[in-house]
């Protein structure tokens, strides 16, 4: 038995970037980025109004101003400005050559014989600058940055209209038990639904991934060699729920070594999450989840999902949030690093939701993240600061 520290440097370091392909704007949202992205222009181009009102010279301003041009966003400055001159402008547009402040319309008044005058007793120069924000050939984005909106707006105005993104890998989800049956069934005597493929499958799709669900499969050995053929030769990723414990039907570990893959670990340290294996082959990764369905969702968040991300070429840090604990937590079992679930009670605090272990999905409905308790720690006491994974 491995420590989750131990587990995840195995796994991003048995990573390897997959390729890349182009897509157009409207596709890249959740990509990770193959190349670092450079603007082709000077960002804004040139001096532009961060106002509407009147460009002009500081030096006048206690003068009456000539209005000489009028400049709307898109169109070009014919005139310069001169003494005791000025432009009407809009926001956005390009200001003209002698001007060097902008006063906003509310700052200013017209005169009887048709000039502008400020009213204000101050101004700021209200000019964004060319190249203030983005300067050509700077790097706006590098490789492996996560494409999120803010970022699709900065590739539209940098000219990228396709970026370089890494492939999606395509991962098989095969949940594997005699008990289970379809979500759609209701179960007989001895069975349960199958609520791991749907939990894996939505888990999948937050990291972009392309998801093929391959069933469920029955405790028999040649089931589980059967579909497991088929998903390694299919797909980069294999995950298997269930089948990796100790019992007499956990028949996964085995089946993958005959299939040539090589286990890296089979056992980690963690609470929920003690059976889980990790191995590679030729053809695929292959990651066996536990079977108890907060078990999968938690080894999934702690080891699936930043492997998945460094396939990419993404190196994937969770959010965590320093937070006190409004309610102590107990635990009998300390041979194992436990992942407590939590609710917030206020901003600053939160407290354990009512868990009653592995197979209780419904308490990580009422979480907002999990807490980290340290091999050996029976107790964490009510006021404790702790570190709260966001869900």
């Amino acid at each position: 038995m491995i420590s989750l520290e131990q587990a995840l440097e195995i796994v991003l370091h048995s990573a390897r970037t997959l390729g890349s392909e182009r897509v157009g704007l409207a596709e890249s949202l959740g990509r990770i980025l193959a190349e670092d992205i450079a603007s082709d222009i000077d960002m804004p181009p040139f001096d532009k109004s961060m106002v509407d009102g009147y460009a002009c010279r500081r030096a006048d301003l206690a003068n009456g101003l000539e209005v000489v041009d009028v400049i709307q966003a898109g169109t070009w400055p014919r005139k310069s400005i001169a003494t005791n001159q000025c432009a009407k402008i809009m926001t956005g547009a390009a200001v003209p050559p002698g001007a060097d402040c902008v006063v906003m319309v509310e700052q200013t008044e017209n005169t009887d014989g048709g000039a502008v005058r400020f009213t204000g007793e101050q101004t700021f120069d209200r000019i964004c600058r060319k190249a203030e924000e983005i300067r050509a050939g700077q790097v706006v984005l590098p490789r492996g940055e996560r494409i999120c909106p803010p970022h699709i707006a900065v590739l539209a105005a940098v000219g990228c209209a396709a970026p370089l993104v890494a492939q999606r890998p395509a991962v098989a989800v095969v949940a594997g038990g005699d008990e289970l049956v379809a979500p759609g069934i209701r179960p007989g005597p001895g069975q349960i639904r199958n609520s791991n493929s749907a939990q894996l499958a939505g888990q999948l799709e937050a990291t972009g991934a392309v998801v093929r669900d391959y069933g469920t499969v029955r405790d028999v050995a040649e089931d589980i060699d059967r579909v497991l053929k088929a998903a390694l030769a299919e797909n980069d990723v294999v995950l298997l729920s269930g089948g990796v414990s100790m019992g007499d039907f956990d028949l996964v570990p085995a089946v993958l070594r005959q299939n040539r893959v090589e286990l890296l670990f089979e056992k980690i340290a963690v609470k929920p999450g003690k059976p889980t294996v990790f191995g590679v082959s030729e053809q695929a990764y292959c990651f066996g989840l536990p079977g108890n369905p907060v078990s999968t969702l938690v080894t999934f968040e702690l080891l699936v999902k930043p492997f998945l991300f460094q396939l990419m070429g993404h190196d994937f840090s969770p959010q965590f949030v320093q937070m006190r604990l409004d309610d102590s937590i107990h635990r009998r079992d300390t041979e194992r690093q436990g992942w407590i679930p939590v609710a917030m009670t206020s901003p600053e605090t939160v407290k354990p939701v009512e868990y009653h272990g592995s197979a209780h999905i419904l308490a990580l409905c009422r979480a907002d993240g999990l807490v980290p308790v340290d091999i050996g720690v029976a107790h964490l006491a009510k006021g404790t600061s702790v570190a709260v994974r966001l869900l």
